[in-house]
């Protein structure tokens, strides 16, 4: 059973996704809060009385108070296993960007129909697909129109060459949006395979999903290196 957690300030936003996830068997709404801090506050009273913490945040980024990206770089910091998913609207992605430099597993569009809402919450439960083409394009605009120093670039740089040939490989595709049954259809691999290669990555990179895989991967310049 997937737990999960509504953050949103909007009372009715979050009886929709409540709605929506009400019927669903292996996944199950177990608490919500109204903006990040009260979020935070939730997840450490959890902690406190050793009751079970959600899998995966719905996470709504304009909230008053703590918002959403604030909130989602603390809980990184000290849930690392949540898996955080920003909740926003078409001409709020670049703010939704900066969820996933906060450590972000993901971002869904508000008007996203049930069998989507329950697809993302598994794929990123499983450590599946993040990005979207759609979102990766975005990704690699919002990147390239932020100044980034070359020191900032070479430390990105550096920590790939870390990798085999066939771990930055796995990378490039990943940050092309490919999920591991893609990845591993294109490069001739068992699913299985793949799965451990991205673990292996996780831990030599330091990093704590595939979307800050992503994100790194594009920050050091060599997005277009596999095609």
């Amino acid at each position: 059973m997937i737990r999960v957690m509504l953050v949103d300030d909007q009372r009715l936003a979050r009886l929709g996704f409540q709605l929506m996830l009400d019927d669903v068997t292996d996944i199950t709404v177990i608490t919500s809060a109204e903006n990040g801090q009260s979020a935070i506050d939730t997840l450490n009273q959890l902690d406190a009385n050793h009751r079970p913490l959600p899998d995966v945040i719905l996470m709504d980024v304009r909230m008053p108070g703590m918002d959403g990206i604030e909130a989602t770089r603390h809980i990184a910091r000290h849930w690392p296993t949540i898996r955080t998913l920003i909740l926003t609207t078409y001409d709020e992605d670049d703010y939704a960007f900066g969820g996933l430099d906060a450590g972000a597993s993901g971002f869904l569009l508000k008007d996203i129909s049930k069998s989507q809402l329950m697809e993302s919450i598994k794929a990123v439960f499983e450590n599946g697909k993040i990005l979207t083409p759609r979102i990766t394009k975005k990704l690699v605009e919002y990147q390239q129109s932020k100044f980034i120093f070359q020191d900032q670039q070479n430390i990105f740089i550096e920590s790939f060459k870390s990798l085999t040939t066939r771990e930055r490989d796995i990378c490039a595709l990943i940050a092309q949006g490919l999920s591991n049954e893609d990845i591993a259809k294109k490069l001739f691999l068992e699913t299985k395979s793949v799965k451990r290669y991205v673990s292996r990555i996780l831990s030599k990179l330091h990093l704590s999903n595939r979307t800050q895989i992503a994100i790194n991967w594009i920050k050091s310049g060599v997005f277009t290196q596999l095609k």
